[in-house]
């Protein structure tokens, strides 16, 4: 079957209508490399609290390993080890690394003593509190993990000024090895079960043979192997392979191992270079965890608000649904970095084949090996996940193409062109049969247009760059590695782009760009305005994306209507219509694409099965309580229109965010769902269900909405309706709620009947906590929500980068039918004793600023 491929797009064709010589990626299913393990799915501080992230968004990426701070660290806001472990549970996690040198501030750590042998016992006493505070959890501390040391060469026993000696252990390695062992024997003495983690080393050291031969000698070697790899993903399975040559060496293990920092800010957001490194921690069935380079709580710039994930995030999603064994994937270059490179799996079970590659641009040619046993013809379908920013909201994975191909001599040959070097792709093979239709591409048309490639006319015009590269991993991930400045207050600067579509139609326009939040434009006004126009017509004024640094990519979304043919775009600093930009932004690139209009479509084939269910010829059969669990993305909090696509007569109940939602339904549902990830599982009630699909559609305005602008509560005490805010609704909001349960917010909102709805509170939070080092420290402001006199319910609200930038944020609640009363309150939250409260502005008094709350029931 011939594809017709799409400007830009990768689509795979056959092999003979190509005169180029792509490059090959060879995965033999023939040859099983063991269990599918999953362990890349690994975070540092990637949790600040419950909700940020929101727990589908740790559930669906699957996320295995936190490494965070003690409880009550001053290293950083929020990702304290006790308070996430609860909720990090709950969504499926298996283990909570706590760093106890993160009680610490500075880095070095800043520990407090005269001399090494008082700042030992200052660390000690540390120990003792957390194993205390963690005995307390019952069972959940079994998820626990000790970190007394944190790449100790450069930090307490390295030669600087916090050393315990001022002499390094790689050199001198009696004093670490002795506190090891004592610190050791006082975690296991405080709770005999506890496991410690340890060298936890910046890299692998020849010297990590000699801490293994003393702690194996002394009978404490950790429960679990640490290091980190901040190198290159080829690093990796030569350090592991190293590592194991020297337990055999030793007579020792094997043991788990975490790798529990990896990837640079260059390679984070990127799903096309994180393909590279997932592939090598899988390779090597061990657990790793991704560097915290920039905010805590955004999973290292996979996710986006509270609910939203990215490309990345995406990414992790399938490979977090990943089942069966691995197979034998040949790259290429084996094991070269910014090459192109995948990890594959087969289960028999489901006769369900699944490529995760990526890495390179260009055309490259995907080989499948014994495929006979997935029958004569298979079917195929190729999916994009693409790069949209550190901080650009992502739909779910496009779908490129859904074919049947033959398989010949046991081999299937696909051709994919133009591949996006920042993207990754999923190949799924699976049997032929009479089944469901094969489905058309969810992008018809789609280009990019770079900022630096721009007309620039009028003053400011500014080319930066090279940002992130090969060479320079420190920096952000770019689009063409460059982008444009000088759309800032007091500037007439326009850039033009020209376009060329090819049909009539509405086309999606995303000005990827980015204005810092601590410039000083920025820091004044917000979120920059600029003006968009096509053809010199058709103005209107676009709102830019905050972040905490320049060159962190964020994505404004729009929509627009063209002819065939081609046209010009403008981003201009100045309309004469609308008014001039207030603030300071920078452009990275356009990016121009045509839908079709239709219903996202979800195949229960590719989600997450449960409880005996299994797939049969495409389709799902599910058996009394089995399930199947959709991950769906919306663009918006509010009603969607979902229908489950049904083969026979089989009954199920869905739930939605783990709402009940009622039994399933014969046609299209009016549900809630918040903006972001949702997560909608069916499970079976009757003696067979059968689930074909998932169909998401907009909305058909049958679900009763209410608002109710937040000035128009009860203030009490502080509370203070402001009009410094002038991107709120109608430029009010409510400031000054919390530091005391007296200061508050009182609304009545009415519901049309009694259950389940939803409040969607549009709010912002500028907050950020004094820093130590290279990470911007955000602090994530909460409120203490009560309905009708109930008691409060705490909600975390992760930052919004500036009190003028407004976000929305959904929260369940129960109403009664009619007039209801909500309050809103907030108090500073005191540390685990209940008692001390945190001296450096990490945890937050405040509610964030209130502009308005919607509700509407959940179905």
């Amino acid at each position: 079957m011939e594809a017709v491929p799409a400007p830009e797009t990768a689509v795979p064709a056959p092999e003979s209508i190509s005169e180029s010589t792509p490059e090959t990626l060879t995965v033999d299913l023939g040859t099983e490399t063991g269990p599918f393990h999953g362990g890349a799915a690994g975070t540092l501080y990637g949790i600040y609290g419950d909700g940020v992230p929101g727990r589908n968004l740790v559930e669906g990426m699957a996320v295995r390993t936190v490494s965070t701070k003690a409880q009550d660290g001053v290293q950083h806001p929020g990702a304290d080890a006790l308070e996430i472990l609860p909720s990090f549970v709950a969504a499926g996690g298996r283990d909570v690394y706590v760093y106890v040198p993160d009680s610490y501030r500075g880095f070095p750590y800043v520990w407090p003593g005269a001399d090494g042998a008082a700042r030992l016992a200052d660390l000690k006493e540390r120990v003792r509190t957390q194993v205390a505070y963690a005995v307390t959890l019952g069972t959940l501390r079994s998820h626990l993990v000790y970190v007394p040391f944190n790449e100790p060469e450069d930090n307490m026993f390295g030669t600087g000024e916090w050393s315990h000696d001022g002499v390094s252990w790689r050199t001198a390695p009696g004093p670490y090895f002795t506190a090891w062992r004592d610190v050791y024997r006082l975690i296991k003495d405080l709770d005999p079960g506890a496991r410690v983690a340890g060298p936890n080393t910046c890299l692998l050291w020849p010297e990590v043979r000699d801490f293994l031969e003393f702690a194996r000698d002394h009978d404490v070697l950790p429960d679990v192997v640490t290091w980190h790899e901040l190198s290159s993903p080829a690093e990796i399975r030569t350090n592991v392979a190293r590592y194991r040559e020297m337990e055999r060496a030793l007579g020792i293990g094997p043991l788990p191992v975490n790798i529990n920092e990896y990837a640079h800010n260059y390679h984070l957001s990127v799903p096309g270079q994180m393909i590279q490194w997932i592939s090598a921690v899988e390779d090597c069935k061990v657990d790793a965890d991704m560097a915290y380079w920039n905010i805590a709580g955004n999973l290292n710039d996979s996710t986006v608000e509270a609910r939203y994930g990215n490309g990345q995030w995406w990414l992790f999603n399938a490979y977090g649904r990943l089942t069966g064994n691995t197979v034998r994937v040949t790259a290429p270059h084996p094991n070269a970095q910014y090459t192109l490179q995948g990890l594959a799996t087969l289960d028999r079970e489901k006769r369900q084949a699944r490529v995760l590659f990526g890495g390179s641009g260009g055309a490259a040619r995907i080989v499948v090996s014994h495929a006979a046993l997935l029958g004569a013809t298979v079917r195929a379908r190729l999916e994009e996940f693409p790069w949209t920013g550190q901080l650009g909201p992502s739909a779910q994975p496009l779908r490129l193409f859904d074919t049947e191909l033959p398989v010949m001599d046991g081999t299937v040959t696909l051709r994919v062109d133009a591949l996006d070097e920042m993207s990754a792709y999923q190949l799924t093979l699976r049997p032929c049969g009479p089944d469901t239709p094969l489905l058309p591409p969810s992008v018809l048309w789609r280009r990019t247009y770079e900022a630096e490639d721009a007309t620039p006319t009028g003053s400011g015009h500014l080319v930066h760059g090279p940002e992130g590269s090969p060479s320079d991993v420190g920096r952000f991930a770019t689009s063409g590695g460059h982008h444009v400045g000088g759309l800032r207050t007091g500037s007439d600067l326009v850039l033009s782009f020209d376009v060329d579509v090819p049909q009539d139609g509405t086309y999606d326009l995303s000005v990827y760009a980015n204005s810092h939040n601590e410039a000083d434009l920025v820091r004044e006004f917000g979120p920059p305005n600029v003006f968009l126009r096509v053809d010199g017509d058709r103005p209107r004024e676009l709102l830019l994306p905050l972040g905490h640094q320049w060159a962190v990519w964020g994505r404004t979304d729009t929509r627009i209507d063209l002819t065939a043919g081609r046209h010009t775009l403008t981003l201009a600093a100045r309309d004469p219509e609308l008014g001039v930009t207030r603030g300071d932004a920078v452009v990275d690139r356009l990016v121009l694409a045509l839908y079709p209009d239709t219903d996202a479509v979800y195949d229960a084939e590719h989600a997450v099965l449960g409880a005996g269910a299994r797939i049969d010829r495409g389709a799902v059969v599910l058996p009394p309580g089995g399930t199947v669990t959709f991950w769906v993305h919306a663009a918006a909090a509010g009603e969607a229109s979902v229908t489950v696509g049904r083969l026979g007569h089989g009954e199920g109940r869905l739930t939605v965010n783990d709402e009940d939602a009622g039994d399933l339904r014969a046609g299209a549902v009016a549900l809630f769902l918040p903006g972001g990830v949702n997560k909608l599982t069916i499970t079976g009630t009757s003696e067979r269900l059968v689930v074909d699909r998932l169909r998401v559609g907009p909305s058909r305005g049958r679900l009763p909405t209410a608002t109710c602008p937040a000035e128009e509560g009860v203030l009490t005490g502080t509370a203070r309706v402001t009009g410094a805010h002038p991107y709120a609704t109608g430029g009010k909001a409510v400031d000054g709620i919390g530091a005391g349960t007296a200061n508050a917010l009182t609304l009545n909102v009415t519901a049309v009947r009694a259950g389940r709805h939803a409040l969607t509170i549009r709010y912002s939070n500028g907050e950020q906590a004094p820093a130590t080092h290279y990470n911007p420290d955000p602090v994530c402001r909460h409120t203490d929500l009560s309905v009708n006199g109930g008691a409060p319910r705490r909600v975390l609200f992760p930052t919004t980068f500036h009190f003028n930038n407004f976000a929305e944020l959904s929260v369940p609640v129960t109403l009664s039918r009619g007039t209801n009363t909500l309050t809103f309150t907030a108090d500073l939250l005191p540390d685990f004793d209940g008692v001390t409260r945190n001296p450096h502005g990490q945890r937050s008094a405040y509610a964030p600023v209130l502009d308005r709350v919607t509700v509407t029931p959940l179905l």
